[in-house]
């Protein structure tokens, strides 16, 4: 008879339903009832860093699930994640566009070898590079990331910064103008480098991917 283990599932079923609702409601009692309390909260926490700002250069502080009031402790590690995953985009954008035009000199690197570039990643896996790239990023992190993100949290150095500042304009304003720079540059092109990899599974073609 499959009728009882049904009934017991959906009984089971109504009481888990009935518990969560109730969590859910006294839940409800603790948190603000003022929404603009809150956004108060979030926008002050965000004006504490780079980047509240859109293309226009207008402001532009988009948090809806107001991880900055929320995780407010983690916000050195969120923009410290955002400038690096940035930073690192562009470099896969450019990079993308130029091996189907140019080649670093190797037999495995070759356009007989690897026709597309992406392919590239399936094949560079089974002769080795892709690990030894894994290897020195793994070290990188190890090795600097992880202590600079520390230091971040601790408040004794800005998000990104590793002190590569040899070019840098020394106007304050000119620098701030080109850290924006930055990161919107960077929001963009992690947008780009999904897209660029999307077209290029889809057509089968290189750049401009079409």
């Amino acid at each position: 008879n499959l009728i009882w283990p049904f009934s017991i599932i959906l009984s089971l079923t109504m009481k888990t339903a009935a518990a969560l609702l109730a969590l859910a409601t006294g839940a409800s009692a603790f948190t603000s009832s003022r929404p603009a309390d809150r956004s108060t909260a979030v926008r002050a926490v965000i004006d504490k860093y780079d980047g509240s700002i859109d293309l226009r250069g207008k402001e532009f502080k988009f948090d809806p699930l107001k991880l900055a009031e929320t995780y407010e402790p983690f916000m050195p590690w969120f923009k410290e994640s955002e400038i690096r995953h940035g930073r690192t985009a562009m470099l896969a954008v450019v990079g993308f566009i130029a091996t189907d035009f140019v080649r670093i000199p190797g037999e495995m690197y070759s356009f007989e070898a690897i026709p597309k570039t992406i392919d590239a990643h399936d094949a560079l896996l089974k002769s080795g590079p892709m690990y030894q790239l894994l290897l020195f990023i793994g070290l990188f992190d190890l090795i600097i990331t992880a202590p600079a993100t520390v230091a971040s949290s601790q408040g004794l150095r800005e998000p990104g910064d590793f002190g590569w500042t040899k070019f840098a304009p020394s106007d304050a304003a000119k620098m701030q103008k080109k850290k924006d720079s930055e990161l919107l540059n960077g929001r963009l092109a992690m947008i780009a480098v999904g897209g660029i990899a999307t077209q290029s599974v889809i057509t089968g073609h290189g750049f401009p991917y079409v």
